[in-house]
């Protein structure tokens, strides 16, 4: 407050105090109720904004310890001037071209010492002990000649944020012109140099005519290009005469192709009986001595872990020694375990046989195919089984488990059995399952009672007599396909029963859920006559989840404003 107060003049203050004075020092209570009721209608929007001297618009929003003026500011009215920046009291910045000047000032010639100036060199702008020359033997307060020129005088700059900040603040863009010309001459140089050799390597070629590779250099290498004259070569992707990897085999299911690398790894021609100039980047990797050495490297590895100090690289003969010595070894070993074996079983003719594909590549049959790919002449090839046993029918069955599917079963085809590992009942059984089947699809009607009654006649009968035994299945069969439909009769009783139960708990679940919402809205209507500030915190809400009853209550009383017979209701 007090750095406040000091650049203002005291005739202001007393003066301003002297208005002060002559003013009401307490507003009264109704004066207190008029401004706070024009604030609120200036904050409402119907009473029109405070203005300002410059004629704008104040915002009623702004906080009252901003728009309020101190009483040194000497305002008339309402104003936002000394939240503003005072041009009188702002920091001038220097401009982005302006910093220190360097050198000496060479437009002014002194002739004679100035007091107070450079015992040594004459200049004003520093002492003796801060002169940069070289020291005289007399100096230049005392012969008054060669009096070295003033440096400038340096500016004081004010930078703002972005100002400090520059990288190329103060920077002369001639200086880079040094470093341009300095490159162009070591070029011209380096061209020049370039230019008499090839010029002595001509004259060297002219004069040898016993050279046979006289016109090497002038020739295009394929796959290259090649300038005899400046000595550069440019590798192209491949040479344009040979087929692009990718374009080998178009099956998209063939070797992959890495574009990324150029590489394709596998052998675009598998399965092809032809002879081909590419089969992968993996075949000439692998071939030659390539086997050889990845094994001589695994035994070194393998030797190294041992305690065997061995090393392909720093050691190859000791190496290969050690791995014939080893594989010597490993073969005596081998052969002896096998004569040890065949003494004490036997079975050394077995041996000596020759290998099953000698044995098995030429046989007497002949077969002769069509171009279609059917058999003219001979017998068809043996058809490949799986190792499961197949074609082994147990317990007389014709068909195998799984060759019949019904109704979500599996079973016997040759008789419709759903049981595994059942005797077979043939076309007695077929019948059996389809009476079945068809009965448990039909409704039960009177005439199947009657039908009923009869098969229960039938049965009587049946007990009493020798039957055939055909007779015997199709009763049993309808004796079971009529205890199945009394089973489903009474599941659909009991689930009658279930659903009416059901229906009953819900109907009597809703008639709560509606008495409830009768209280609830008549507990709102007499919220709503409260006035809000007197109504109890939190009477409106409830933080509980809504059961479907509860909301189908809500739904069935929810007044809807577009019914034509609202408002008749209401009445």
């Amino acid at each position: 407050m007090a750095n406040t107060l000091a650049n203002v003049p005291v005739s202001k203050i007393i003066k301003n105090t002297s208005n002060f004075e002559d003013e009401p020092r307490k507003k009264s209570r109704e004066d207190w109720r008029k401004a706070k009721e024009l604030e609120e209608a200036r904050k409402a929007g119907t009473a029109p904004a405070a203005v300002d001297e410059e004629g704008k618009d104040i915002n009623p929003h702004i906080p009252q310890y901003i728009s309020a003026t101190p009483w040194y500011f000497g305002a008339q009215g309402p104003t936002l001037k000394h939240q503003r920046p005072q041009p009188e009291k702002q920091k001038q910045f220097s401009g982005i071209d302006e910093w220190y000047n360097r050198g000496v000032d060479a437009s002014k010639v002194i002739s004679k010492y100035r007091k107070g100036a450079c015992e040594n060199c004459g200049a004003m702008t520093h002492k003796r002990k801060e002169c940069m020359e070289r020291p005289r033997k007399i100096g230049a307060k005392f012969t008054n000649a060669d009096i070295a020129p003033d440096e400038f005088t340096q500016p004081e700059l004010s930078m703002d944020y972005d100002g400090k900040r520059d990288r190329w603040a103060g920077y002369d863009p001639s200086e880079h012109r040094a470093i341009v010309e300095e490159y162009q001459k070591i070029e011209e140089a380096k061209r020049q140099m370039r230019a008499e050799k090839l010029n002595a390597e001509e004259n060297d070629e002219q004069d040898s005519d016993k050279d046979e590779d006289k016109y090497v250099d002038e020739v295009d290498m394929p796959g290259t290009k090649v300038d005899s004259k400046q000595r550069i070569t440019v590798r192209n992707l491949r040479i344009r005469e040979d087929t692009a990897k990718y374009l080998r085999n178009l099956d998209p299911n063939s070797a992959y192709y890495d574009p990324k690398t150029r590489s394709m790894r596998d052998n675009p021609y598998v399965g092809t009986e032809r002879e081909v100039d590419y089969k992968g980047e993996n075949f000439a990797r692998f071939s030659g001595d390539t086997q050889m050495h990845a094994n001589a490297q695994l035994f070194a590895w393998e030797a190294h872990e041992r305690g065997v100090d061995v090393h392909l690289l720093a050691e190859p003969t000791k190496l290969e020694l050690l791995k014939q010595e080893y594989d010597k070894k490993r073969d005596e070993l081998k052969d002896k375990a096998r004569d040890s074996i065949i003494n004490t079983y036997g079975g050394e003719k077995h041996l000596d046989a020759p290998p099953a594909s000698l044995l098995l590549a030429q046989t007497e049959q002949y077969v002769e195919y069509s171009r279609y790919g059917k058999i003219i002449k001979g017998q068809d090839r043996q058809v490949i089984r799986s190792k499961y046993e197949e074609d082994i029918f147990p317990n007389n069955h014709t068909s195998v488990w799984g060759s019949y599917w019904q109704a979500g079963k599996w079973g016997y085809k040759c008789c419709y059995s759903f049981v595994k590992n059942s005797y077979c009942t043939g076309e007695a059984g077929k019948r059996a399952s389809e009476a079945t089947f068809v009965e448990n699809k039909r409704p039960i009607t009177e005439e199947q009672s009657l039908d009923e009654e009869k098969l229960d006649s039938v049965e009587e009968k049946s007990a009493t007599s020798d039957a055939s035994s055909d007779e015997e299945k199709k009763l049993k069969a309808a004796k079971v396909s009529r205890s199945s439909k009394k089973k489903d009769k009474r599941r659909k009783q009991k689930e009658k029963r279930k659903n009416k139960g059901k229906l009953a708990k819900e109907q009597d679940k809703l008639q709560l859920a509606l008495q409830k919402e009768d209280e609830t809205r008549k507990e709102m209507d007499v919220l709503f006559q409260i006035d809000e500030r007197k109504r109890p915190y939190n009477s409106m809400y409830e933080a509980k989840e809504l059961t479907a009853e509860e909301i189908e209550a809500f739904q069935m009383k929810r007044p809807r404003q577009d019914d034509p017979m609202a408002e008749f209701l209401n009445k």
